[in-house]
């Protein structure tokens, strides 16, 4: 099967598509994806046996709608005449386009027009994502008219795909029937993230955040309730992972607060590199805004692949999360509470038996909620809707023991 997959992000930090790739590579379907291009990356390049085609270079620093909505339809078109090329050279099977935005679904029209079934991916809910990054209310004219975008590439596409439950209630109400709906959450790959031999001995108490680093993220609120504990916790640092466009507030926050030494920021990194810099964290932290719609309802990947490596995690109280964990297995606190957070952070740092208590219950979560298992499903559908007799799946198979340095090094760089 000849497969064709859609992406405005950078395909090697995008462990969702990632995953998807790989699970059609595996079974020996061919993949062409058409991404975005970091600066000093090529157009062109086979990566883990995907063709990958980056046909326009990215710099994340939007500060405003306009010039989101300008790159973002600069790709479209330029997606639409690649698409339609490769399409007309050698034959598309099925289409898989990830959003955001959910228009670029139209992107794979020449395959839609010729009988070829085309997935939409909402990776996240467009309209709540827009109002939380650029300010706008939901009762906005913008927001309205992004609920009309979102549901004609609804109708658009042969199937949609939604990153968790909640969200799949929501779209079953304004955009899309049960029938042609399906909720596929964002797993940890289990051949990277597994527990690791430490390799940090600097004597550090190292809490760590990797990601994306937008205001519903929280970030400024984890660095405040940093600043509280700083001195009770005298060895403690607070890394700093990611990219986005709270990035420079959150870097000058820092500063103001005489936190330059103590809360270090990272460029961006590999993301082999990161699941170890991951593994070597004494405690992690997620403090998405639950006053943010789009916050409080993004279901966040990190706590799943922190628990699958055994790190510990503070997470802040959202509707997604409250939804899929429990104290047994995370560290809850009261979102945008900074004392509450400083607590946490405090009383994790000494009390090395919840934090062992939480990496037990943790893990075995995490190997019972994997993409090993849950991409059976997504194969089945791909099969189903291109009108093919399902193929058989690898078994599921447990952490590896080890690091697979060939397969690592075989993959372009990536990160997290």
């Amino acid at each position: 099967m000849r497969v064709c997959v859609l992406a405005y992000s950078f395909y090697e930090v995008d462990t969702r598509i990632l995953q998807y790739t790989k699970s059609l590579l595996e079974r020996g379907d061919e993949v062409d994806v058409i991404a975005l291009r970091r600066p000093e990356q090529s157009p062109f390049e086979v990566v883990g046996g995907a063709r990958v085609f980056r046909i326009q270079e990215r710099t994340v620093n939007e500060r405003g709608p306009m010039s989101y909505l300008w790159r973002t339809l600069r790709f479209f078109v330029h997606s639409f005449l690649v698409i339609t090329k490769l399409h007309w050279q050698k034959r598309y099977d099925i289409a898989h386009v990830h959003s955001v935005p959910d228009f670029l679904v139209f992107s794979a029209a020449s395959l839609r027009l010729t009988g070829v079934p085309v997935i939409l991916d909402i990776h996240d809910i467009l309209p709540e994502f827009y109002a939380s990054k650029f300010k706008v209310p939901q009762k906005s004219l913008m927001f309205r008219a992004l609920v009309f975008v979102e549901l004609v590439s609804a109708k658009f596409a042969s199937h949609v795909i939604i990153a968790n439950d909640l969200w799949k209630e929501r779209l079953l109400k304004r955009s899309v029937t049960p029938e042609k709906c399906s909720a596929f959450c964002n797993y940890p790959d289990s051949d990277r993230f597994y527990p690791r031999v430490r390799t940090r001995s600097d004597g550090k108490f190292q809490i760590l955040y990797p990601g994306s680093l937008n205001w519903h993220q929280g970030l400024d609120v984890a660095i405040r309730a940093f600043a509280r504990i700083k001195d009770e916790i005298p060895n403690a640092e607070f890394h700093i992972y990611g990219e986005g466009a709270a990035k420079p507030d959150l870097i000058t926050l820092a500063s103001s607060l005489h936190l330059q030494d103590r809360v270090i920021f990272h460029e961006w990194t590999p993301l082999d590199e990161v699941v170890q810099v991951m593994c070597n964290a004494d405690l992690a932290v997620v403090p998405k805004r639950a006053s943010s719609a789009f916050g409080t309802e993004a279901a966040s990947t990190k706590i799943m692949e922190f628990m699958s490596v055994g790190v510990p995690v503070i997470v802040s109280r959202t509707r997604i999360d409250e939804f899929y964990h429990n104290d047994s297995r995370v560290e809850f606190f009261e979102s945008e509470n900074e004392p509450a957070l400083a607590s946490a952070m405090l009383r994790l740092s000494v009390d090395s038996n919840r934090r062992q208590e939480l990496v037990r219950n943790a893990e075995k979560h995490a190997k019972q909620n994997s993409w090993a298992a849950k991409k059976v499903e997504y194969l089945a559908l791909v099969d189903r809707l291109a009108g093919r007799k399902a193929a058989a799946v690898t078994p599921p198979q447990s952490f590896p023991p080890v690091v697979d340095k060939s397969a690592a090094e075989s993959n372009s760089p990536v990160h997290s």
